[in-house]
């Protein structure tokens, strides 16, 4: 068969039955996936011809895979478990609401801040699997917990794991190409400069786009899980978010520009993190109406999963912060130390810290499982630090060993099929098939560059975004797309930098939306089995990502003037204008209604204000007849 757009379409099935049936459908991940992972077998033994040999070994390789992320999900669990039961949860949940009260804000603080260094540090999903259970143990909803993890899996994403997106995903999937030598040797560089050249582009378009993250969360936050389900009440913080997003922004392309893709996430998101703590704590820009969730009797029974949070009174626990923190501090001195000293990295990625599964099945296909440089081994070195620095009880060891056990597996039926289904995707390559076509993923690239010709700088975002959904990491969709955009952008005569920057944005933001992410993001909170309606949630700033990527990117390139691509950017800027007047409109004033900052809220010397259910709420009772998560503007 050569009919492009009938391959394309067989190639997107897997794809579309996958969606359906968790977002359309609303089944959980243990059961769709198993599904999906049929149909691309089918796909690929029946109309790619692949040898089915190749794909036993590609499900093979994909179970390696799924075990080394349940790996990351039960050192998370595990580490979650073990500061609940030393009384640290406590004390940290004390510390931030005695910045401030604001779910808001704390949101802002922990996913967007925190959150990025993490990223910037680690990657592999894991800020999500950080984030997710320390917002469940402050008191969110885990299902608000996990939408916020997610959400913040966009801006940093693109320079995680000290630049690996950039490094290996785009350096990888470029290397070796006569057309790149030769763009390079126009530009008078070598791969690192050229690397240096895109991940500065990378930096400048996540900033724009990325600027607007935290008031999404702070909007999404509000319309789903406030009791009047109101985006409006999320824009009464704008000014705090804005100054967050620029206390990240502005060093993380500082960084770009002068250091280079290794740490622009990293530095970004800790200088962030240092300069906002410092200035909420003295109460700058801090709201002076407190939003939070309402009281938990009245939570929607989908917000809820199967770990509890801790409820035992704050008061009574005797820990200071900073040894509460301790653990946390641990694992992000070790994430940096492992991934920043070259001797450090060489001798964790190396010898029998490595088990490698060499030529499965005779196919060639291999993988190797890096068992100590993997952020799991992390969490759980840093786990037993804390038994010894907060003099943990051997019982209450035991139980946090026997819950994180119980909860990852929820997540292994997902898991051990998602990946599997993503390696036979990746490669139904010519390598392993009798067809002589193409993997399912450039099949599909190349049918939509068809349609797309001089536009096509607005399609390669959602490029980019398809193939971090499909493999569930931006290197990866780099490293299938970056070749092709480059060579897209070289016939359709535009700048190949700005097309292949395009797609790792758009790489990055498809992490919101990756079926595995969300999966092992769940199981963190004891989640499992909503992830259709979590990717339902966190599809919206995906699009608003993809769209504004695609907008900035024609204007970069074809530059402004009465053209199509300053239309494209117009539209989309009139469009999200208009979408804030309509939330302001419809949500009148949201600030009147909420209630006061509790007196010392927002200060260093303030006193902790009351959390949970005894805090006053002023929001009106839902409406039992509506859905609950129909959010009004």
């Amino acid at each position: 068969m050569d009919n492009l757009a009938v391959l394309s379409l067989l190639a997107l099935l897997p794809i579309v039955v996958v969606g359906v049936l968790l977002v359309g459908l609303r089944w959980p991940a243990k059961w769709a996936m198993p599904v999906g992972f049929v149909v691309v077998v089918l796909v690929a033994l029946f109309v790619w011809e692949m040898d089915p040999t190749a794909v036993a070994a590609s499900a093979i390789q994909g179970l390696l895979l799924a075990l080394t992320l349940l790996y990351i999900v039960f050192g998370a669990l595990l580490l979650l478990e073990t500061l609940t039961k030393s009384g640290a949860m406590a004390t940290i949940r004390a510390g931030f609401t005695s910045i401030s009260p604001d779910r808001r804000v704390q949101a802002i603080i922990i996913g967007w801040l925190f959150g990025s260094f993490i990223e910037g540090a680690s990657g592999f999903g894991t800020p999500a699997a950080v984030v997710a259970p320390l917002l469940l143990a402050l008191g969110f909803p885990a299902m608000a917990a996990v939408m916020v993890g997610l959400i913040i899996q966009s801006t940093p994403v693109s320079f995680g794991a000290v630049g690996t997106p950039i490094l290996v995903g785009v350096g990888g999937g470029l290397s070796g190409s006569s057309a790149v030598e030769e763009r390079m040797s126009v530009l008078g560089v070598e791969l690192p400069g050229f690397l240096e050249r895109i991940g500065l582009q990378v930096a400048l378009l996540h900033a724009t786009i990325g600027t607007l993250i935290p008031l999404i969360l702070a909007c999404m936050l509000c319309g789903f899980f406030g009791e009047r389900k109101r985006f409006a009440d999320g824009l009464a913080i704008w000014p705090f978010a804005l100054f967050a997003a620029f206390a990240m922004t502005v060093p993380y392309v500082t960084v770009a520009a002068v250091l280079g893709p290794e740490f622009p996430s990293l530095l970004g998101g800790l200088i962030g993190l240092v300069i906002v703590m410092f200035a909420s704590s003295r109460g700058f820009l801090m709201p002076k109406k407190v939003w939070d969730f309402p009281p938990r009797k009245r939570w929607a029974a989908n917000w809820m999963g199967s770990l509890e949070p801790e409820t035992e009174d704050i008061a009574a626990r005797k820990m200071s912060i900073w040894l509460a923190w301790t653990p946390y501090l641990v694992v992000a001195v070790l994430l940096v130390l492992s991934r920043t000293i070259d001797p450090v990295t060489e001798f964790l990625t190396t010898g029998w810290r490595v088990v490698n599964v060499d030529d499965i099945f005779g196919t060639g296909i291999a993988q190797a499982l890096q068992v100590v440089y993997l952020p799991g081994f992390v969490f759980i070195l840093a786990c037993l630090a804390t038994y010894a620095l907060h003099r943990m009880r051997p019982a209450d060891i035991a139980a946090s060993w026997r819950v994180a056990g119980a909860q990852l597996a929820g997540a292994a039926v997902a898991l051990l099929f998602a990946l599997p289904l993503v390696r036979v995707f990746i490669n139904s390559g010519g390598d392993f098939n009798e067809s002589g076509l193409e993997s399912m993923p450039l099949v599909l690239a190349e049918g939509a560059a068809s349609i797309a010709g001089g536009a096509w700088p607005a399609f390669a975002p959602w490029i980019g975004a398809l193939g971090a959904f499909v493999a569930g990491s931006n290197t990866v969709s780099n490293l299938m797309f970056s070749l092709f955009q480059f060579s897209t952008a070289v016939e359709i005569g535009v700048v190949p930098e700005t097309v292949v920057a395009t797609q790792a944005v758009g790489g990055a933001a498809g992490n919101m939306i990756t079926v595995h992410n969300v999966v092992a993001a769940s199981a963190t909170v004891g989640l499992i089995g909503r992830e259709g309606d979590l990717i339902r949630k966190t599809i919206l700033p995906t699009i608003y990502y993809c769209l504004l990527a695609g907008g900035l990117s024609l204007v970069v390139i074809y530059g402004f003037g009465l053209n199509f691509s300053t239309l494209w950017l117009a539209v989309l800027l009139v469009g999200i204008v208009a979408l804030i007047l309509a939330m302001r409109r419809s949500g009148g004033r949201p600030n009147d209604e909420l209630v006061d900052a509790p007196a010392g809220a927002g200060r260093s010397d303030g006193t902790a204000p009351p959390t949970g259910e005894g805090r006053q709420h002023t929001d009106m009772v839902v409406d039992p007849s509506r859905d609950p998560d129909t959010p009004t503007s």
